[in-house]
């Protein structure tokens, strides 16, 4: 297929209209976090005494190397173990083709339909009744139980896009289902893996409404949802804010540069299978 010049030129001209309009907000958040602290910020308009200092005091302030440490044992646990349910049970569904899988496949598609807000408060009496209540396990449980039908449904669509040749020349060779998922299927899953991955990262750490309900506790919480808690200490002054959602975003923004070709390289190959 040829492409013209004039195609390529329309091209470039909407990623650089794109481009700007995902930097703008950006740039505007920055050049308000620079403004002086008992100032309202207004405007795109860049200081001409920009206070970085704000961003120390945001970080001390917000307790930031705290709400890491949080953070980072959310994400450990919720990404590998949903990762590690949702691939087991995408196989099942999507290769083995399970007794009842359909029927499992309708539940499946009927959770991605739920949103978080309209559980959140029989899932706040249920956190505790467990006992679960201001600990970060009840925000790990819940989020491994939300994120599995989405996870899932990935997952399926990856491995029912496998020819199933290469399961039943596995199976000549004498490998058994297990070992044919470890040997054969997982290596073919990993750009499905990777991105899935990324996504339950991004998902996890801007996790805003479970941290603010089930705990009490900003130090306890995903950073996001201690922004929850900073902004109604903080709320007169809005350049503290905005760099401290900055600093809450940054861990985000170079996760997805660092990863973005295997996200990328996930979503171009689930395109080429559909």
């Amino acid at each position: 297929m040829v492409t013209s010049k004039s195609e390529v030129l329309v091209g470039r001209i909407i990623l650089i209209v794109v481009l700007v309009l995902t930097l703008l907000p950006l740039l505007g958040m920055l050049s308000a976090a620079l403004q002086s602290p008992d100032r309202l910020p207004t405007g795109l308009a860049w200081p001409t005494n920009p206070h970085w200092e704000n961003f120390v005091t945001a970080f001390t302030v917000g307790h930031v190397w705290v709400l890491l440490g949080s953070s980072l044992l959310i994400v450990v646990v919720v990404v590998p173990v949903s990762l590690l349910f949702a691939t087991l049970a995408g196989y099942a569904l999507g290769n083995l083709r399970v007794r009842g899988g359909r029927v499992v496949l309708v539940a499946m598609v009927l959770g991605l339909t739920i949103p978080f807000e309209a559980i959140i408060i029989p899932l706040y009496y249920q956190i505790t009744s467990y006992g679960l209540l201001n600990t970060q396990w009840a925000i790990i449980l819940p989020l491994i139980g939300l994120y599995m039908p989405f996870g899932v449904f990935w997952m399926r669509a990856h491995f029912i896009g496998v020819p199933r040749e290469l399961s039943e020349a596995a199976r000549v060779d004498g490998a058994g289902v297990l070992q044919e998922f470890r040997r054969i299927q997982i290596p073919l899953a990993r750009p499905a893996l990777s991105a899935l991955g990324i996504l339950l990262f991004l998902w996890t750490w801007n996790q805003f409404l479970l941290p603010l309900v089930l705990v009490d506790d900003p130090d306890k919480r995903t950073m996001a949802g201690a922004l929850g808690a900073f902004q109604g200490q903080y709320i007169d002054a809005l350049p503290l804010l905005f760099a401290a959602a900055l600093i809450v975003m940054l861990p985000t923004i170079i996760i997805y540069v660092i990863f973005q070709r295997q996200f990328i390289g996930a979503l171009l190959q689930g395109a080429v299978k559909g």
